[in-house]
């Protein structure tokens, strides 16, 4: 009996895989595309890969800011949603719009005027195959093509979030499935000079992923606004702006903090991997590698955990707790239980991944194993993601912000620097020890979503 509390019926498990299976689908496309990517990068050389890499590092941080205030909006937008409030929903997409254009701004001050120093603080000499002088140059030609790709990136997921808060998770997911086609398209043209074009190596990849954007852009917008009458919010939506004093201030409270727990966990994120990078370039190779597959497989229980947010959201917007309350316990079983079967998976084709890249055998082996780690972690993982989006789904900020970054820069930022700094472990070892402390957001998630302080309707 006791068993029926985590496991639902066949219809609820089609219920939430309709949900989580397009966004799987997506960002699973989405990152093969991006380890091909990678693959392509990679066989022009280490310093090529290692400066692509480190590029990528910073530009997850505006990415996560990004994500982080379509999120915190899209607390409201779900609950509009289950409510059938389309002014509401319209008003919350407006706002996402105007606090999208404010951080492109803040980021392309960032990273245009600080770019070259941000990369160098990952650049360590280590008496491998790496150049540090090189990398740099690599690093900066793929960041002054990816610049123009940032003003794109924030108006689809303004779009793409704000379909998904409806139900609508068919479109991102083509819109998506398109973009990631035509990014590999090009990169093989643009990166190695086929069919009529010039060899660009690192710019050709960092073109094709602009391009790329703008065509996922097109899909979701146009599909937005050539539907209006399925989807009301989008009516007037550049010409009747009416967010409202107290919804604006309602969104900037609750969303304010999850968009800065963004901020904080992303450049947590980068500052560990600056951590792992003291080790040398050979580090960042075998990082990059390592990361780049595990993003890959990570797609499954991410989507799960954007399902929660999504699904009990909804619930809690329409007034059903008790019923929220029960469809969390089980997603949340759900989200890890597929997690230990894919990192048996990850565990077992480890060793096969590395050898796709053109570097050391050093290198490989290193990354083979930093892979092994992460799988053996990644039901912890899955369980702390899917706890988080709980907490997100029913606007606890405060919450969900020591939950996260404040996790993040008082145990595992100061673990990550204090064994990095002060002592001589390996780069295996370290990333073992970053990996392991997660065991305790775990617990920390646990407490929090059981005390059930999440069940708000915050649109009532």
């Amino acid at each position: 009996m006791r068993l029926k509390k985590y496991i639902g019926d066949r219809a609820f498990y089609a219920m939430a895989l309709s949900i989580a299976v397009p966004i799987m689908i997506q960002n699973g496309i989405t990152n093969f595309v991006s380890l091909l990517d990678n693959i392509m990068v990679g066989s022009l050389g280490q310093d090529q890969m290692s400066g692509v890499s480190i590029v990528n590092q910073l530009l997850f941080v505006f990415n996560l800011c990004v994500f982080g205030a379509m999120g915190g909006a899209g607390i409201f937008g779900a609950q509009f949603a289950g409510s059938g409030n389309e002014d509401g929903l319209r008003s919350t997409t407006q706002y996402k719009l105007v606090i999208g254009a404010l951080l492109l701004g803040v980021g392309l001050i960032v990273l245009t005027g600080g770019g070259d120093w941000l990369i160098n603080l990952y650049l360590h000499e280590d008496g491998g195959a790496g150049s540090i002088v090189s990398t740099m140059d690599f690093g900066r030609q793929y960041l002054n093509v990816m610049l123009f790709g940032l003003a794109p990136f924030m108006l689809i997921q303004v779009y793409a979030s704000t379909l998904r808060e409806t139900g609508q998770t068919r479109v991102p997911m083509v819109a998506g499935i398109v973009a990631v086609l035509v990014n590999l398209t090009l990169n093989y043209l643009l990166i190695f000079g086929k069919a009529g074009f010039a060899p660009m190596g690192v710019r050709g990849a960092a073109l094709a992923t602009v391009i790329s954007r703008f065509v996922e852009l097109g899909i979701v917008a146009g599909y937005t606004h050539l539907h209006a009458d399925e989807h009301p919010f989008a009516h007037k939506l550049y010409r009747k702006w009416h967010i409202g004093g107290a919804l604006a201030k309602k969104i900037t409270l609750q969303g304010m903090p999850l968009m800065i727990n963004e901020l904080l966990w992303s450049s947590g994120m980068a500052f560990m991997s600056q951590c792992y990078s003291t080790r040398g370039l050979d580090a960042v190779a075998s990082i990059n590698i390592s990361s780049t597959i595990c993003n890959l497989f990570s797609v499954t229980f991410f989507a799960l955990g954007m399902s929660v947010g999504i699904i009990v959201g909804q619930l809690l917007g329409a007034g059903r707790m008790e019923e929220a309350r029960q469809t969390d316990t089980r997603l949340i079983a759900f989200s890890t239980a597929v997690s230990v079967g894919v990192a048996i998976i990850l565990i077992i084709v480890a060793p096969l991944f590395p050898h796709l890249y053109r570097t050391e055998a050093s290198v490989r082996a290193v990354a083979a194993s930093l892979i092994r780690t992460a799988a053996i972690c990644m039901p912890f993982d899955a369980f702390a993601n899917a706890t988080y989006f709980t907490l997100r789904s029913g606007g606890k900020s405060g919450i969900t912000f020591v939950f996260d970054s404040g996790f993040m820069w008082v145990i595992a930022v100061p673990t990550a620097f204090l064994c990095s700094r002060l002592t001589g472990i390996g780069i295996v070892p370290l990333f073992a020890i970053c990996q392991a402390i997660n065991f305790i957001k775990d617990i920390l998630g646990f407490v929090m979503v059981k005390q059930g302080r999440w069940i708000n309707n915050l649109v009532a």
